[in-house]
Formats: C-alpha cells, sequence, structure tokens
C-alpha cells in the first residue's frame, strides 16, 4: 500500500519547509534578543531550565489524555515498538561512530538525538490530524528516557547512572503519569488539560529562542568554517536516517495494522529532524560546550529543508 501520491508528497514537503522556517524565525528572535543588548547569551540558562523541567512535562501528560479504545492501544504498541527498536539500534551504531571517528559527547548526542520534540507535534497536526499526535509522543517518550540517561550521563560527564534522580526526574514522573491516566481512562478536568496543552505549546518558541540566544554570542566565521560541524550535520541526517529506514523496512512493522504505514511514517518523521535542541539545553546546564552544541542545531536545522522533504521521498519509495 502507498501511503501518498506525487500531490501528497509535495504538500508534505511545502509543509516541513514551512515548520523549518518558522523555527528559524524563532531562532532569530532569540538573536535579536542578545545583539539589541536585552537580555545576554547567558542568560537563557534559565529559559532552558523551564523547557527542560516545565514545558516538557506538560506536553507528555497532554498527549496521553486521548481515548482509550483497542484500536489506539494497537497503534500506540505498534509506534512504542517502532521507537524503541530504532533508537537502541541506533544508539549503539552512533556509539560505535563515535569510536571510529574520534567524536567528542556534543557531537554523538547531537548527531544520536533528533529534535521531535520541537517538530514531530506541528508536523504530524498538519500532516496526518491532531489525532495521530500521540503516535508521536510515544516516540518522545522513549526518547527521553534516553535523553536523561545516556545523555544526561555523558554530557555531564557523570561516571556512573544515578538511578534514583532518573527515576524521579520529573520527565520520567510525567511519562508514568501520562501512561497510568491513559490506562485507567482518567481524564483530567478541561481547566487542567487546556493549562497543560497552553503551556506545552511553547515547546517551539522557547527552545528555539534558546539556540538564538546562544547562536548571538557565536562567532559566525568560525561556526561556518568549523568543518566538523558539517560532518556532524551529515551523518544526522543523511546517515542516521538511511539506517533508521533500513531498519523500518525490515522489521515489517507497517503490516501489522492498515495504519501501520503512517505509523512508521510518524516514527520516521521524528528521526529525520535536525539535531535536538535539548542536547543544546543540556549542554548549557552542565556546562559543556553549548555554544557548539547551538551551531550544530542551527545548522543542521537550515540543511534540513532540503534533507527532510528528501527523506521523505524516500520513505514513500522504500515502505
Amino acid at each position: 500500500m502507498r501511503l501518498m501520491a506525487g500531490d501528497d508528497f509535495m504538500h508534505i514537503s511545502l509543509l516541513l519547509m514551512n515548520q523549518i522556517i518558522q523555527l528559524f524565525i524563532m531562532i532569530f528572535m532569540g538573536f535579536i534578543i542578545v545583539k539589541a543588548k536585552l537580555l545576554k547569551a547567558e542568560d537563557s540558562k534559565i529559559l532552558s531550565v523551564i523547557v527542560l523541567y516545565l514545558i516538557i512535562p506538560c506536553v507528555i501528560i497532554n498527549a496521553f489524555q486521548v481515548d482509550y479504545t483497542p484500536q489506539t492501544v494497537k497503534g500506540l504498541l505498534i509506534a512504542l515498538a517502532g521507537s524503541v527498536m530504532t533508537q537502541v539500534i541506533l544508539l549503539i551504531v552512533v556509539s560505535i561512530l563515535g569510536r571510529v571517528f574520534h567524536l567528542n559527547e556534543v557531537e554523538v548526542a547531537s548527531i544520536y538525538y533528533s529534535n521531535s520534540g520541537n517538530l514531530i507535534v506541528p508536523i504530524v497536526t498538519f500532516i496526518l490530524g491532531k489525532e495521530w499526535v500521540l503516535y508521536g509522543c510515544v516516540f518522545m517518550s522513549v526518547q527521553l528516557v534516553f535523553i536523561w540517561t545516556h545523555c544526561k550521563k555523558i554530557i555531564s560527564r557523570e561516571s556512573t547512572y544515578d538511578w534514583r534522580k532518573i527515576v524521579l526526574n520529573i520527565n520520567m514522573i510525567s511519562i508514568a503519569i501520562g501512561i497510568v491516566l491513559f490506562l485507567t481512562r482518567i481524564h483530567l478536568p478541561a481547566i487542567i488539560n487546556n493549562t497543560l496543552s497552553a503551556v506545552g505549546s511553547m515547546i517551539g518558541p522557547a527552545s528555539m529562542i534558546v539556540t538564538g540566544m546562544l547562536f548571538a554570542g557565536m562567532d559566525f566565521k568560525q561556526i561556518f568554517a568549523n568543518k566538523r560541524v558539517y560532518f556532524v550535520s551529515f551523518f544526522r541526517l543523511i546517515i542516521v536516517p538511511v539506517i533508521a529506514l533500513f531498519l523500518i523496512k525490515c522489521s515489517q512493522l507497517s503490516t501489522f495494522s492498515s495504519n501501520g504505514n503512517k505509523l512508521m511514517l510518524i516514527v520516521f518523521l521524528a528521526i529525520i529532524t535536525p539535531s535536538a535542541s535539548t542536547v543544546t539545553q543540556m549542554c548549557q546546564v552542565y556546562e559543556n560546550d553549548s555554544q557548539y552544541a547551538s551551531a550544530i542545531n542551527v545548522v543542521t536545522t537550515l540543511l534540513a529543508i532540503v534533507t527532510m522533504p528528501l527523506m521523505v521521498m524516500l520513505f514513500q519509495i522504500t515502505i
């Protein structure tokens, strides 16, 4: 079964470009705030903390506030299988690439972690409809587990995992709350749910403003003349998506449901996004070269205008 006709592909490509251009405008806003001397680049750390510990938890809990149906549960399990399978194998592959090419912690994290948190919700909403956002949040939830274990460990350069801090992390607690509410079919009062939705909607703007503020404090020539940035971008936008597409094709998960192609498209869309702005925020919180992480985020976002539509076309041809 083919998921999209040629006109549909063009429509999706335009939507992807539109979303990425919007992100760039948000980055520019953060850039202007610093250049106008209203704030300093380092002031963005406060906003990073708000994103990591307030906005993302609101997104997660709100996403699971949907009706419990057998079809929804089946879709969730397929999306979960696709998300876990791709992320576990990609983590192994990227870790090997890190050793082979002598990548540092920021580069490994930037290659492995996609910007699904900022892009998957608006992209899925526009392309497939709001009812499909839940399945994108499954990928986000799996990724958050890795972010607060693997990513936090390598960025903070901790020697061991502090499982108590991981389990008690507000993001992990939010995932647990969301799942429990969904399985017990409990719907939060409208006033609470609407509040969570309103706060969660800030994830894109807040994250991109942080990137723009950090970008304003950098030497442009040094950023764009750094060949390592393009090297990392190539792995993030080309190598990782191609490997993910191969895994999705071999898994045959798209055949498990009549909506299997759409579910796997959502997983794939989450993977092919630019490097995660969360990596920049975490680098800032743990003081590990946040400017370099921001530079990678900006360059991959720029290049994704071209690569994301191409990868969607490749998905259409392959799956």
